[in-house]
């Protein structure tokens, strides 16, 4: 009598926290290419610190709301560098784990939900953000532009912030066809917006209706939350309505998003 053994292959244990494992793969992916975006995300907005703050900052004699132009500017540049930070991560390397390496799809075949999928790579995008950001502070720092103590507590409205663009781009990159719908958001959102919500100026000094339309945007009440903590001052509107704000675009846009890649991960 010959005895027959049977071999049976286990399925994968998921990991406890599975979204822990996706963000894992991307700072792996992340530790190979990370001098790629040194300058997009530091130099550039250093250099804009340098050109703008003591450039033009030079011939404003009374700063701005009695405040020196520098001190007042970079605030604003930092919510904008999370803002483009969260973007750029955002379109291009969604898009391309759905159409070009696959990734995502891959990773729907291994024990991970579509949330997983979505909050680790959301997670990581959270990492970069926060990542640019406090080098962009330590950096200011430097150049003695932090006026408040309180200037530490702008990492976590930064971290806000981000969220409150990636989300909704996630659910936007998952939906579009092509990457030229990429550089239409760009040019016709990113840029706009980076203009016209109170960065380098006052909101104030716009039209009422364009005043409205930068009030809608996440960036101004980044901005404004940033420039109340790095000055010390009151912001424009309650912390709680401006943090209400940006948590609700943060899970509407987790909400789009995870229907989004369902949608393209679901058979």
């Amino acid at each position: 009598m010959v005895g027959v053994s049977v071999a049976v292959r286990a399925r994968p244990t998921p990991p406890r926290v599975p979204a822990l494992a996706v963000l894992a793969y991307h700072l792996v992916g992340y530790r190979r290419t990370w001098r790629a975006g040194v300058f997009s995300s530091f130099l550039l907005p250093v250099l804009t610190v340098a050109g703008f703050g003591f450039g033009v900052g030079a011939y404003i004699d009374q700063g701005v709301d009695g405040v020196r132009y520098l001190d007042w500017l970079v605030p604003g540049l930092l919510a904008s560098t999370a803002v483009q930070v969260a973007i750029a991560e955002s379109t291009w390397p969604v898009f391309g784990n759905f159409q070009w390496t696959k990734t995502y799809f891959a990773q729907s075949t291994a024990p991970l939900r579509v949330a997983d999928i979505l909050t680790g790579h959301l997670a990581f995008v959270l990492f970069r953000v926060l990542s640019a950001s406090a080098a962009f502070l330590l950096v200011t720092a430097l150049f003695g532009a932090l006026v408040s103590p309180w200037a530490v507590t702008a990492l976590p409205v930064v971290a806000l912030l981000g969220l409150a663009v990636a989300a909704p781009t996630f659910a936007y990159t998952s939906a579009v066809s092509t990457d030229s719908w990429l550089a239409m958001l760009f040019r016709f959102a990113v840029i706009p917006m980076t203009l016209f919500a109170g960065v380098f100026f006052p909101v104030e000094s716009l039209p009422v209706a364009l005043r409205w339309l930068a009030y809608a945007t996440p960036l101004w009440h980044g901005v404004d939350l940033c420039r109340a903590a790095t000055l010390g001052v009151a912001p424009q509107w309650s912390v709680a309505g401006h943090l209400l704000y940006l948590g609700a675009w943060a899970l509407a846009g987790w909400l789009l998003a995870r229907a989004a890649f369902r949608r393209r991960l679901v058979i």
